[in-house]
């Protein structure tokens, strides 16, 4: 017999990354001197996609005087004295993990900083694996990124695991595709695809926690 496993999404699932880069444009614009009105472009790149070249063409338009290398450094520091995981789901991972769930992190992202995140919040040192897909090119929604985070947990994706995330595509469409069952954080959203849902829908990342701890009696599947 083997334990299920449950793979979670980083951004906007674990952490409220809108918020925190939110947060971080308006520090970001105070301490660059630039005006108000940047916060709103700042926001929108770093949201699109936040790597190392995201912040070569930010220092291009702001003729900053900080290299790339540095820009991305203290990006990296910032975002992580800024995020937080809410306690009830910190400790609920740990739950899953005491009621014999094998508990992953699957997230597209930049190694440094979505590790950077990790760390700061206290997620790694409550999951059995990570996978980002900068360390092999592979994102999600392709069915390799989730069986790549899996086999970071020490296991295969199997009958019964499951995925957590928000984004209808990446994590419920991904998901489906890697033989996974589904849930959805909606986050205030309606489900907006006509692809078949999730198979269920939560408003929180916590009320996903709880859901799967309903399916922690006999949580094993077998394996030939």
């Amino acid at each position: 017999m083997q334990r299920l496993l449950v793979l979670f999404d980083l951004d906007n699932t674990l952490v409220d990354r809108q918020g925190t880069l939110a947060n971080w444009a308006v520090e970001f614009t105070a301490r660059h001197t630039l005006n108000d009105e940047e916060q709103e472009y700042l926001l929108g790149m770093v949201a699109e996609r936040a790597y190392p070249s995201t912040f070569d063409a930010i220092r291009t338009r702001y003729r900053l005087l900080m290299s790339t290398a540095e820009l991305w450094r203290a990006y990296c520091t910032d975002i992580a004295a800024l995020v937080s995981c809410p306690t009830d789901v910190l400790d609920g991972l740990d739950e899953l993990r005491a009621a014999g769930w094998r508990v992953g992190v699957a997230t597209n992202g930049a190694v440094d900083i979505q590790r950077a995140k990790l760390r700061a919040t206290g997620i790694a040192e409550r999951v059995d694996g990570v996978f980002v897909s900068e360390e092999a090119d592979v994102r999600k929604p392709q069915a390799g990124h989730f069986a790549l985070a899996a086999a970071r947990c020490g296991t295969e994706l199997g009958e019964g695991d499951w995925m957590v995330g928000d984004n209808p595509v990446n994590d419920i469409g991904g998901g489906r595709s890697a033989g996974l069952s589904t849930i959805w954080i909606a986050n205030d959203r309606s489900w907006p695809l006509d692809d078949p849902g999730p198979d269920h829908t939560v408003p929180h990342a916590r009320a996903a926690i709880d859901l799967l701890l309903l399916h922690s009696v006999g949580n094993t599947r077998t394996t030939t």
